[in-house]
């Protein structure tokens, strides 16, 4: 099974991790969805994390050193299962948190909210 799946989808760049990710995992990640916000003009980015297990706390702040080193302006929402994925992932994410939100298994409100 595909760990890493980024793609662009109706104007919204979505990019699902499977399983505990790794710190390579994340940076492979942020390449690609950086690249596809490059070539599609997209300015919103979903980060699929229904099925993310709990990663260490050394690989929340690698991806919170990865989105620091990017430009801000993006939307990003970011679909989680629990509250412990949602803690997670607002301590990766802090960075811009006017334009960041967390969603709680509701895929149509993220989307919804990216496209308003």
């Amino acid at each position: 099974m595909e760990r890493l799946w980024v793609e662009a989808v109706g104007g919204v760049v979505i990019a699902r991790i499977r399983g505990e990710p790794t710190e390579d995992l994340l940076e492979a990640c942020q390449e690609r969805v950086l690249d596809l916000l490059r070539r599609t003009g997209c300015k919103s980015v979903l980060y699929d994390a229904l099925e993310l297990d709990p990663p260490p706390l050394d690989v929340v702040w690698k991806q919170r050193q990865l989105d620091e080193s990017t430009s801000p302006g993006r939307r990003r929402a970011i679909l989680v299962a629990d509250a412990r994925i949602a803690y997670l992932s607002r301590i990766a994410f802090a960075g811009d948190e006017s334009n960041t939100r967390v969603f709680y298994n509701d895929l149509v409100a993220a989307v919804n909210w990216l496209r308003a």
